[in-house]
């Protein structure tokens, strides 16, 4: 798996973002945090995925979740085969 198969577009301040990206190192899946309060190209990635400007946005392999939703997490983690 490239680290590029799971995207977190979150911000420091984020509470829902820092949840997502310790679960996703819980489980020991690599991810790339972008955080869009210091990256506007980051920014306008994770508007334009997700068609909103809440946060986290988490792109998994093209299969975009918004907010700490962690039963889609773990779906979108399954069918991409990135868990067992």
């Amino acid at each position: 798996m490239k680290d590029e198969s799971i995207i977190v577009y979150g911000a420091e301040w984020c509470a829902f973002c820092h949840q997502a990206m310790q679960y996703f190192d819980r489980l020991g899946v690599k991810y790339t945090y972008k955080n869009v309060d210091l990256d506007q190209a980051a920014l306008q990635d994770a508007v334009s995925k997700s068609g909103q400007m809440g946060i986290p946005v988490i792109d998994i392999d093209n299969e975009i979740i918004i907010g700490f939703d962690r039963p889609r997490i773990d779906a979108a983690l399954k069918k991409k085969h990135l868990v067992q």
